[in-house]
């Protein structure tokens, strides 16, 4: 049996096109492995560790292999715990819509506490920087209210580059994007394009 983890960032819910297609990937999911475990991560019900002072300074002392001070370990606990959870899947799922041209502030908030060394990826001084999390497949939905498609909008979507680099850093490689867009389009096209977007999902997570 598989554990699949699906984050979800969007606070519009019912209304989320990226919510919508993500569930639509779910049940298709379900219904092909219905023994598999599927927990969701509300990013908007989740309180998340504050990544301030004290997890800083607990970062550096892994990346110089020091140990920590009581704050900087009560702070490194909550980090881990937040790291473990995510690591404990075998598969994942993640929705978000794009907000000013990047992404939602709690999907980021997450990033910042997941991504550490350690703990998703190592650095050594002679070889770089390698991601831990492999072996693993993501599919992401997008939702955005624009078309980034062309030579000329490509430079404003900070959203989908984003998720490439941090999910590659960190060591995905088999890595399933859905797109959809534009929601910003009149009704009838939007319909269109969410039946696409659902279309490519379903035929994604059937071979998930």
């Amino acid at each position: 049996m598989s554990k699949l983890l699906y984050i979800e960032s969007s606070p519009r819910k019912q209304r989320s096109k990226s919510i919508t297609v993500a569930k639509a990937f779910l049940e298709k999911y379900q219904a092909v492995h219905p023994g598999d475990e599927v927990v969701t991560l509300d990013l908007w019900q989740r309180k998340l560790p504050e990544f301030d002072g004290y997890t800083i300074d607990a970062k550096y002392q892994v990346l110089h292999g020091h140990g920590f001070d009581p704050d900087q370990e009560a702070a490194w606990k909550s980090v881990v715990e937040i790291c473990d959870e995510f690591k404990s899947a075998d598969k994942y799922v993640i929705s978000l819509p794009m907000w000013n041209f990047g992404i939602p502030y709690k999907l980021k908030h997450y990033i910042d506490v997941l991504t550490q060394p350690g703990q998703t990826f190592s650095f050594d001084p002679a070889t770089g920087y390698s991601g831990l999390v492999t072996g693993k497949p993501v599919a992401v939905v997008y939702a955005r209210g624009g078309a980034y498609g062309s030579d000329e909008a490509k430079g404003m979507d900070l959203q989908k580059g984003y998720m490439d680099l941090l999910l590659g850093f960190i060591g995905f490689t088999d890595v399933h994007s859905i797109m959809v867009e534009p929601t910003l389009a009149a009704a009838d096209d939007v319909a269109k394009t969410e039946a696409a977007a659902i279309e490519r999902a379903e035929e994604i997570a059937s071979g998930f």
